[in-house]
């Protein structure tokens, strides 16, 4: 789901580099004043699943990947901030050591995987909490994926129509939406049972070392 350098228009990512700025600076804010001393070690140890899982990527056509992310994990357990915060860290680290996204792109990535799916993730579990608590987990998982698979299909698939020559030739991302929409949508569909899972495992797991931290 990275998108890499060249594929996006700066019509597109200056303005995101704005929005991200401004809401990670929120993020890193609620992070001080929130973040207790006895759950550093269990945000670190959350915040490097979440690196891990985004490194191991199938590729897909058009520049894109399909993979987990523990978004879900984190927002769950801290909130959509801080977890829009590690994730947008594991992001920058990516790009900047492994070639996994890019430093244009990085906002589009930054607010469509960790803004969007963090608070998706998190809203997803608030209101079905009381119903029925692992289908709520499970359902913030999947919902964190096609959401920021959504989103990032969006973003690349309206790119012929930001960035084009006279004659209508796409400067940047040459396929539409109604190419990237199912390329991109459909296997994290899937991908997103396996997020799904993942949530409900790791959060019940984690509850038995701090059982009180997820309602």
């Amino acid at each position: 789901m990275h998108i890499p350098d060249g594929f996006i228009s700066p019509k597109l990512y200056v303005p995101a580099y704005a929005v991200a700025i401004g809401l990670l600076a929120i993020a890193f804010r609620r992070l001080r004043r929130e973040l207790r001393e006895e759950t550093i070690p269990l945000l670190a140890v959350m915040t490097a699943l979440a690196f891990v899982l985004m490194l191991v990527a199938v590729p897909l056509p058009g520049g894109t990947s399909a993979h987990a992310s523990g978004v879900a994990v984190l927002a769950v357990l801290f909130g959509p901030w801080i977890a829009f915060a590690s994730c947008a860290l594991v992001l920058l680290l990516q790009a900047m050591l492994f070639g996994a996204g890019g430093i244009t792109t990085f906002p589009v990535n930054a607010l469509a995987m960790g803004f969007a799916g963090s608070l998706v993730a998190w809203s997803t579990y608030r209101l079905l909490r009381t119903w029925r608590r692992p289908v709520a987990l499970f359902l913030a998982g999947w919902l964190s994926v096609v959401t920021a698979a959504v989103l990032v299909a969006v973003a690349l698939g309206v790119q012929p129509l930001l960035a084009h020559r006279a004659d209508g030739t796409p400067l940047f991302f040459p396929f539409g939406l109604e190419i990237t929409l199912p390329a991109i949508v459909l296997p994290h569909l899937v991908v997103g049972v396996g997020e799904g899972l993942l949530t409900v495992l790791i959060v019940q797991l984690s509850e038995r070392v701090l059982p009180r931290r997820t309602p």
